[in-house]
């Protein structure tokens, strides 16, 4: 029984000891099995609530709508819970976020409720820390997707992502996700108003980024198609 308890230790572990970094590798290669061991650790922190929402992100990718709906309910209790025990500007952006995700998931059914909370998490992360590039990318990502009649805006979503690449230009050594999904949103937002040429080149930049960043390569590949047709 020994080696077994030292075993099963050294897992929890490992999976408490994730890190944002392999947390985004696991994503950017959709390896559900691993988000699934590092969205487990028995100690709620950030790098839990984080492997939890990117878990619902790519079971979304993946049209895994079960365990979309129970990753995304597990990163809202952490980050409900960790914003309860401490405000901070990282947990609330992120919980805004996952908010974002779940108004997705049923617009009708939840589109009042979380649309209030998402709007609260975010402002007080404004409060909190208004130069915080993953704070600015929320709020880009907020206003790519709400609609025109609620306040949405494309055009103000490229400039808060604008916002949030200067920020990250910044020294980061903790926190430090999120750059290539400004230059993947402030494309979106450029495509939108029929600038291709800007979209083609931010997504570029995301790959030069980061290599492995699939939802960039995506769009570029989908854009050449297009454009050969």
């Amino acid at each position: 029984m020994k080696p077994l308890l030292i075993a099963l230790t050294l897992l929890t572990t490992a999976v408490q000891a994730a890190s944002i970094d392999q947390i985004d590798a696991a994503a950017n290669r959709m390896q559900l099995t691993q988000l699934t061991d590092y969205a487990k650790g028995t100690e709620v922190s950030y790098p839990q609530a984080y492997a939890q929402y990117r878990l619902a992100v790519i079971s979304q990718v993946a049209g895994n709508s079960e365990q979309f709906s129970a990753a995304l309910q597990q990163a809202r209790q952490t980050l409900e819970q960790l914003t309860a025990q401490q405000p901070d500007a990282e947990n609330l952006a992120l919980l805004s976020s996952v908010y974002g995700l779940m108004i997705s998931e049923s617009p009708l059914k939840n589109g009042a409720k979380y649309g209030k909370k998402a709007a609260e998490a975010l402002a007080k992360a404004e409060q909190l820390a208004p130069d915080n590039p993953r704070v600015l990318l929320v709020k880009a990502i907020s206003a790519f997707n709400t609609p025109a009649v609620f306040g949405g805006s494309k055009t103000a979503a490229a400039e808060l992502a604008s916002q949030a690449i200067a920020q990250f230009s910044r020294p980061c050594t903790q926190i430090c996700w999120g750059q290539e999904e400004a230059y993947t949103w402030r494309g979106l937002a450029s495509m939108d108003a029929g600038n291709k040429d800007a979209a083609v080149a931010d997504w570029q930049q995301a790959l030069q980024l980061n290599p492995d960043y699939g939802w960039a390569r995506f769009l570029l590949e989908q854009q050449q198609r297009y454009s050969q047709n």
